[in-house]
């Protein structure tokens, strides 16, 4: 529930330094505000990226310049300035520069939960909480709504679940076009989250499905790769409209916790050995007879 509160942002919560640069954190409940101060010569591939173990950033960045001017270039060459007294939006995957002699100070509402902080190596296999999610029967609704109002409508659905993903603690690996493919550090955030999409695209009239595996994936800059990366999509792709389904690996981890599971029984999923046990998460305590 929101409340009245206040923090200055000349006392954060946390500073994140790295050569020519800080973020100022700021938390209010589940919203996380950065600000931004980057001085001249700082580049995000210089600076940032050895941190972040990634070759561009991965963040999505959404906020207000208050001085200076950022040159920005994304994965497929697009490039724009970003100068004073204006607001902006950064999708992930780009690289960024100061330019000029003036600092670059911005306010960013996005991205910022874990920002500046090491996240991704190279070959590295690590423990990780996977969610795959995608729009139902996206094709028929694409041609229903006409180019202009299907781009239109994942807009709107990709701004809400990135706000999801950013209150979960995920860090968005990749967009699948209609979906998205999240990891997290905990299975309880990664399948609470998966319900929050779930509702977030009621509310826009779309339905997705969402499927969940935890195991463990090699982490390659931008990206995840292995076994559980594979199972994790085949999970969702046998989950129906407004479902989330996981694997029996994360509803044990989850034994104990308020989430409620239902057996849907064994299941072959393309690619992976044998048969498994599939659950879709069920109503809470409170809302079930």
């Amino acid at each position: 529930m929101a409340r009245l509160q206040h923090k200055s942002l000349e006392a954060p919560d946390e500073v994140r330094s790295f050569p020519k640069g800080r973020v100022d954190i700021v938390q209010l409940d589940d919203v996380v505000i950065g600000r931004n101060v980057f001085e001249p010569g700082w580049r995000w591939s210089h600076d940032v990226a050895p941190v972040a173990g990634t070759k561009l950033c991965q963040y999505h960045h959404l906020g207000v310049i208050l001085s200076g001017t950022l040159h920005v270039v994304l994965e497929d060459g697009t490039e724009m300035e970003l100068g004073p007294e204006g607001a902006y939006e950064i999708p992930p995957g780009h690289d960024a520069w100061v330019i000029g002699d003036e600092p670059w100070v911005a306010l960013d509402f996005a991205g910022m939960r874990a920002y500046g902080r090491p996240t991704m190596g190279t070959g590295d296999r690590v423990l990780k909480t996977i969610l795959f999610t995608d729009i139902v029967d996206s094709t028929a609704r694409a041609t229903g709504l006409g180019d202009g109002g299907w781009r239109e409508l994942l807009s709107r659905h990709n701004e809400a679940f990135r706000w999801e993903i950013d209150r979960f603690y995920g860090r968005e690996i990749n967009t699948t076009g209609d979906g998205f493919l999240v990891t997290f550090d905990g299975a309880e955030r990664a399948v609470q989250c998966a319900a929050a999409m779930v509702a977030a695209a009621a509310r826009l009239d779309v339905e997705i499905r969402a499927g969940v595996h935890t195991g463990e994936v090699e982490l390659v800059p931008g990206n995840i790769r292995g076994v559980a990366v594979h199972m994790a999509a085949r999970i969702m792709s046998a989950a129906g409209a407004g479902e989330v389904w996981v694997s029996s690996t994360t509803r044990e981890l989850l034994d104990g916790s308020p989430l409620h599971f239902e057996s849907r029984g064994r299941h072959a999923l393309k690619g992976i050995d044998g048969e498994r046990e599939l659950f879709s998460l069920g109503a809470p305590l409170s809302e079930r007879g």
